[in-house]
C-alpha cells in the first residue's frame, strides 16, 4: 500500500502542495488531478523520493520511500526524454540495469514487451529512427519492465492514435491485475473515469476534492438529461431546476440542479410531440472537475 499523509511542501515562501493525504491499495488505479501548476508534479516527486517534502510522510509498504525503495517504482513523465542515439535494447539495458536488472533478464523481458507491443523489429533501431508513437511505447516499456510494486504515469496517452491507446489500455489493465499500485494523471478525463477506483483534484496545491469515484457522483447532485423532442430551448430553459441547454444536431442536452427537478422537466417534455428520447445521466467526471475546480478560483 502506498501512503500520503499530510505532506506539504514549500519552495521558500511559496505553498506547493498543501497537507495532501491519500492511499491507494495493491491493485488499484488512482487519479491525481489538477490544472496545471496545481501541485503534481511535486507531488510525484516527492512520492518517489526525488524531493523532501517540508512536513508529512510517505510510505510504500510502510517503508519510507528512498533509494532502498526506488527500484520498486515506475515512472512514465509526461516529458518524452528518451537517448536518441541508442538502439532501444542499449536503452533498455542501460536504465534497467539501475533497477538492478541483470543484462540476460533485460533482454527476455524487452523481447515480450515489443512483441506484445508488436515493434519487434525495432529491437535494434536508434530511438531516433522511431515515430512518435513508439518512443512512447519504448518509454512505457522502460517504465514497467522492472516489475514495480508503484507506478506512476504521467498523461500515458498524450499524442497517441486510438490503436495505440487501446494497447496501453490493456497493460494498465493488466497490470491492475497483477497488483499494482498505480497513479494515473491525465487531463483526458473519460481516460480517468475509465481507469480509477478513487482520486484527488488539486487546486494550487490543496485538496478540493477527494473520495471514490462512484461516490464523488452521487454526491454531486448535478444530473444531465438527453432529449429528442419538438420544443424549442427557451421554453426548456424557463423550467425550474434547470441550469443550462445545450443544442447538438441531434438532440438537446440539459443540466439538472438534482433529481428533483427531473420530474418537472418530464412533464415539460411529454406534453410536446415526436419524443423520441429522454435518457437521464449521471455528471461527467469532466463536468465536476470544472465546477469542483472553477468554485475554488472563485474563492
Amino acid at each position: 500500500m502506498l501512503e500520503v499523509k499530510n505532506i506539504t511542501k514549500y519552495y521558500g515562501n511559496f505553498l506547493a502542495v498543501d497537507d495532501l493525504s491519500f492511499e491507494i491499495k495493491e491493485g488499484e488505479i488512482f487519479g491525481l488531478l489538477g490544472v496545471n501548476g496545481a501541485g503534481k508534479t511535486t507531488t510525484f516527486r516527492i512520492i518517489m523520493g526525488l524531493l523532501e517534502q517540508t512536513k508529512g510522510t510517505v510510505t510504500l509498504d510502510g517503508k519510507k520511500i528512498d533509494y532502498s525503495q526506488t527500484d520498486n517504482i515506475g515512472f512514465l513523465t509526461e516529458e518524452r526524454s528518451l537517448l536518441p542515439n541508442k538502439t532501444v535494447l542499449e536503452l533498455a539495458i542501460f536504465y534497467s540495469t539501475l533497477k538492478g536488472m541483470k543484462e540476460k533478464e533485460i533482454e527476455k523481458r524487452l523481447d515480450e514487451y515489443l512483441k506484445r507491443f508488436k515493434i519487434e523489429e525495432y529491437k535494434n533501431k536508434k530511438i531516433k529512427e522511431l515515430s512518435k508513437g513508439n518512443c512512447q511505447k519504448i518509454q512505457f516499456i522502460l517504465s514497467i519492465i522492472h516489475k514495480p510494486k508503484l507506478l506512476i504515469l504521467d498523461e500515458p496517452f498524450s499524442g497517441l492514435d486510438p490503436i495505440n491507446v487501446e494497447m496501453f489500455k490493456e497493460e494498465i489493465l493488466r497490470l491492475k491485475k497483477e497488483k499494482t499500485i498505480i497513479i494515473l494523471s491525465s487531463h483526458q478525463m473519460g481516460h480517468i473515469e475509465y481507469f480509477c477506483d478513487s482520486l484527488v483534484i488539486l487546486v494550487k496545491g490543496k485538496t478540493v476534492l477527494k473520495g471514490k469515484l462512484k461516490q464523488i457522483k452521487e454526491d454531486f447532485r448535478r444530473k444531465n438529461i438527453r432529449v429528442i423532442a419538438n420544443i424549442e430551448k427557451e421554453e426548456l430553459e424557463k423550467i425550474n431546476g434547470v441550469i443550462s441547454v445545450d443544442k447538438t444536431p441531434e438532440e438537446y442536452v440539459i443540466s439538472i440542479e438534482n433529481n428533483e427537478n427531473i420530474k418537472e422537466v418530464f412533464k415539460t417534455i411529454s406534453q410536446k410531440e415526436n419524443v423520441t428520447k429522454f435518457v437521464v445521466e449521471e455528471p461527467s467526471l469532466n463536468e465536476i472537475f470544472v465546477s469542483k475546480v472553477g468554485e475554488a478560483y472563485e474563492k
